[in-house]
């Protein structure tokens, strides 16, 4: 099994969705330092991709120092640098423009909209402060994908 869910949506290349969605477990903090990554023959598997795309997300996430190869352990979660609050949003642009087009269809007003995310966010128990991050100040880029750029055909699932 997994660390983290991938949503396969059409008209996105597998590979940026692959790569979106570890990125979004390892920043989220469901993955945490240290934690084993699957292996390629593991994530062909289990998203029932082809292996030389699975390869290639997991050279791409070591490349870029999300993951990091120990001898005789494996590849695992590299220790990260604190990411600001604009590259935690920046994990959420998907939805936050799908919530954005679905209150423009209906009529809703930004005003209505910040205080209706404002009321669910309590009622869930935020208090408006970050649960496992500091301030956004703090790091560079790490090199994060947004996941929205680039168009590319779907391989074998």
């Amino acid at each position: 099994m997994i660390p983290f869910h991938v949503h396969f949506r059409p008209g996105l290349s597998l590979y940026e969705q692959v790569v979106y969605a570890a990125t979004k477990a390892m920043i989220a903090g469901q993955m945490r330092p240290g934690d084993p990554f699957p292996s390629v023959r593991v994530l062909s598997k289990e998203l029932k991709i082809n292996p030389n795309t699975a390869h290639k997300v997991v050279t791409y996430l070591v490349t870029t120092g999300l993951l990091e190869t120990r001898p005789g352990i494996g590849t695992v979660v590299a220790v990260l640098p604190e990411a600001s609050a604009a590259e935690r949003t920046q994990l959420l642009g998907r939805e936050i423009e799908a919530l954005v087009v679905e209150a423009k269809k209906l009529g809703i007003t930004l005003e209505d909209m910040v205080a209706a995310i404002g009321a669910h966010w309590k009622r869930l128990g935020g208090d408006g402060r970050p649960s496992s991050q500091s301030t956004p100040s703090e790091s560079p880029s790490s090199g994060l994908r947004s996941g929205e750029s680039g168009r590319g055909g779907r391989g074998k699932r």
